[in-house]
């Protein structure tokens, strides 16, 4: 586990070289097709040496949750570990680690009229009007959600508009652990966060030199899309999709889209803190793919 721009992938490319481990990837970018530069999917040569499994699973316009994920991540690792190999989770989605440790909370499955309504209300008054609301209804939730997080205000409401109970209500309810595995937790933690803002900062370059831009504007054209759908409020996507509207300038976007990418680092650091069973290593440490091997190799000889 790690935050954006922690160096997971290569460091999970080069394990597998040596160890018996199978990728499973724990990204809730990686699963949508067609979304490679924003998403910094791993290219053609790196998965052909070390194949990832939930990438590229869904078109852009669908959607994947933390419990199609804890499905399809346990149907893995029955199937890696029976066939004599370790399942190795990479990623820095972190919901999806607590989901498949911890299980999942028994909150209502989506309603789309529900879901069409709140949307419609915010259309007309604003997400931050529909966060005011939801600060009356459920002011633990409101008071940990930025007033603009349309995606996450809006589910909350529509639990609420579906139970009468507050998410906050369905997210304190005791979970036992699901998991039927033993698990080693490693987290790539950074020793200097301004090394990490300064990655993440070059990274988000390198992806506006790839054609990031272009890719959503392809995207735009190939599929139904809009700003609101999760696939296009991915860190980049939603600000490439703002200066393709004309909102913001290109100096903008790119200002934009660093500083999301360091908010989103931010809040992973913040769950992995709090993870108090995970081994920390130093992600900038020149031999952190030796140690991380190292460590690997001691858990499964024991």
């Amino acid at each position: 586990m790690g935050p954006t721009a922690s160096g997971k992938t290569g460091v999970a490319v080069e394990l597998v070289q040596h160890l018996p481990l199978e990728i499973i990837s724990v990204d809730s970018a990686l699963v949508y097709r067609c979304m490679d530069i924003g998403t910094a999917k791993p290219d053609a040569a790196t998965l052909a040496s070390a194949p990832h499994h939930l990438i590229n699973l869904i078109e852009p316009t669908q959607a994947y949750s933390a419990a199609q994920f804890c499905h399809d991540a346990l149907a893995l690792m029955h199937d890696i570990t029976a066939r004599g190999k370790i399942p190795f989770l990479v990623g820095g989605t972190m919901l999806y680690f607590k989901a498949l440790r911890e299980g999942l909370n028994d909150m209502p499955a989506a309603d789309l009229e529900v879901r069409a309504e709140i949307e419609a209300r915010a259309q007309a008054f604003g997400w931050h009007s529909l966060h005011a609301e939801l600060a009356q209804v459920d002011p633990v939730t409101a008071a940990r959600l930025n007033p603009a997080d349309a995606q996450r205000i809006s589910r909350a409401l529509e639990i609420y508009a579906q139970t009468g109970q507050p998410m906050s209500a369905y997210l304190n309810q005791p979970q036992a652990n699901s998991l039927p595995y033993r698990v080693l937790p490693l987290a790539l933690m950074p020793s200097d966060r301004a090394v990490l803002h300064a990655r993440i900062a070059e990274r988000f370059d390198t992806m506006l030199n790839q054609g990031l831009v272009g890719e959503v504007e392809n995207l735009k054209v190939r599929f139904d899309l809009n700003p609101q759908m999760p696939s296009m409020r991915c860190v980049g996507y939603r600000q490439s999709w703002q200066y393709l509207e004309g909102a913001i300038s290109r100096g903008e976007l790119r200002e934009r889209g660093i500083y999301a990418t360091r908010q989103l680092a931010k809040r992973q650091i913040t769950w992995l803190r709090a993870m108090l069973d995970v081994q920390v290593m130093d992600c900038l440490d020149s031999t952190l793919i030796a140690q991380v091997q190292q460590r690997v190799e001691l858990f499964l000889q024991s």
